[in-house]
């Protein structure tokens, strides 16, 4: 044990596949250990040793582990790894996965994604039951919907004017439900409620969050970041300073273009969507209502995000500001500086281009 410098795991529920190798990559083992025995074996490796693996369910937990042994933990993308899976997509198995999760973290250029604490972990179940809640309630609706139209009963599209009639709907005998009918459409009725009072507890937590966290609360000062996109950006995030700067927070997040470039040619494609898909989502969903009102204020971003959209669409304008967001939401945290809506960049001497700062 003593000769391991690097491990590769390839987690599971009940069996973890490790494969060790020394300082000169030969492989010392490949095999695997139940659940229960995993970290027996690995409070027998040397201190510092790097123990390497997919980000996947359990893997934050793990590294904490991990870490408190005095181990060096680290965490990929999954997506990074696979190009070093030597048998391809024809052959994988726990074996080749985990031998592909230890190539890849011997490379000095691999970004390794940093481990969450538990109390971020814990903000982030609010967030994802909150989605899924959200999710079911639209269901819903859209079922009692799809019954009432059995019915002929047609309504607008927007919830509220479903919610205002739907009481009334019920108790009129006047239209043609049936008793079953409506005993269906009242507990479905009943569900909705439900959901709604699910969601807003959900809410409640976030607000509690944004009360007592200090960089949610600074996040909120930015046009288009509201509570629930602030908590969620600190608590997916943690330490800003992990980014080197905000492009590469922005690319982190998805928000930057695909590139298809060749011979000094520059092709750009929509943006590559990688990272954390609900961090981006409610970035641009942000940034949708903020281009939307973007005439009505005379801030400098307001009126850049304003230009651009009658330059270049309405879309291009929007992913531009939660682009811009993101890049600022660095500058706030990894520098320390407060948000200024007034602020004007100057260009750097010498610079063809400048970069976008807060």
């Amino acid at each position: 044990m003593n000769e391991i410098t690097r491990v590769g795991v390839d987690l599971a529920k009940q069996v973890i596949q490790v494969h060790a190798v020394d300082a000169a990559g030969k492989l010392v083992t490949n095999k695997a250990l139940q659940r229960d025995k995993f970290m027996h074996w690995c409070a027998l490796l040397p201190a510092r040793c790097l123990i390497a693996m997919e980000a996947s369910s359990s893997a934050h937990h793990w590294a904490r582990k991990l870490v408190a042994l005095g181990l060096d933990a680290r965490i990929m993308a999954a997506h990074l790894v696979a190009p070093y899976r030597l048998q391809g997509k024809s052959g994988k198995n726990d074996a080749n996965d985990a031998a592909a999760i230890c190539e890849a973290a011997s490379r000095p250029t691999m970004r390794f994604v940093a481990i969450k604490t538990v109390a971020q972990q814990g903000m982030l179940c609010v967030h994802r039951l909150r989605e899924g809640l959200k999710e079911e309630r639209t269901a819903c609706v859209n079922r009692i919907r799809g019954l009432l139209a059995e019915f002929g009963l047609v309504f607008a599209q927007s919830p509220k004017v479903l919610r205002e009639n739907l009481s009334s709907v019920i108790e009129d005998a006047s239209n043609e439900l049936p008793g079953l009918a409506r005993l269906v459409i009242e507990r479905a009725h009943s569900q909705w409620a439900e959901l709604d009072a699910h969601i807003e507890w959900c809410d409640a937590r976030i607000a509690a969050h944004i009360k007592q966290d200090e960089h949610a609360k600074q996040a909120m000062a930015l046009m288009g970041v509201g509570p629930v996109t602030a908590s969620a950006v600190v608590a997916t995030v943690g330490d800003f300073k992990q980014f080197k700067d905000g492009a590469q927070f922005g690319a982190w997040l998805g928000l930057t273009p695909k590139q298809n470039s060749s011979g000094g040619k520059n092709n750009l494609g929509a943006i590559t969507k990688r990272g954390d898909m609900y961090v981006r989502m409610l970035l641009i969903q942000g940034a949708r209502a903020a281009v939307l009102t973007a005439h009505r204020r005379d801030d400098p971003i307001s009126k850049w995000a304003h230009q651009l959209r009658e330059k270049s669409g309405w879309q291009k304008a929007v992913v531009a500001l939660a682009n811009k967001n993101a890049r600022i939401l660095w500058a706030m945290f990894a520098r320390g500086k407060p948000f200024d809506a007034m602020h004007v960049s100057v260009k750097p001497a010498g610079l063809a281009q400048a970069m976008t700062t807060i």
